[in-house]
């Protein structure tokens, strides 16, 4: 009867232990390339809004070409635009669109210190035809962000 007992306590302290070990560690973090992706995607919708426009959803296959581009874009140390062609293609879309940068500190500050004080840039941000985009930024060996936004219309 006493292993019984002991046995249980046991099994209760490790639950508890386990219980107050999840509460106690916080939730994974996002990493830095998220969460500049994700002010860059909430700046840019918020953009759309101020005026009456429609907001964009986040695609998977624009968000994986865009990620791709801007490492690509920070490993070369090179701010060219990438083919669009492949992205009509293979995310089955009518139309795209990119926009890149390099240097801005913050996801806000490419969209609101940048690309919306650049005509072509800022056509695309607000153009009615586009419904989806995708972010993705890299921040290079320099501590620079490298970001490419790519909009689409199914």
């Amino acid at each position: 009867m006493f292993l019984g007992i002991r046995q249980s306590v046991l099994a209760a302290l490790a639950a508890v232990v386990v219980a107050t070990t999840l509460w106690l560690t916080p939730a994974q973090a996002k990493a830095p390339e998220a969460r500049y992706a994700d002010t860059a995607f909430s700046a840019t919708n918020q953009q759309r809004t101020d005026r009456s426009l429609s907001r964009l959803r986040k695609q998977a296959c624009l968000t994986g070409f865009a990620e791709r581009w801007a490492r690509s874009m920070a490993r070369k140390g090179e701010l060219v635009h990438q083919s669009l062609k492949p992205m009509l293609r293979r995310c089955d879309l009518t139309m795209v669109g990119e926009n890149i940068a390099v240097g801005y500190p913050s996801g806000k500050a490419v969209v609101n210190r940048g690309w919306m004080h650049s005509s072509g840039h800022r056509a695309n941000i607000l153009r009615r035809q586009f419904r989806l985009m995708g972010i993705g930024a890299y921040r290079d060996d320099d501590g620079r962000w490298w970001v490419s936004q790519v909009f689409g219309r199914g």
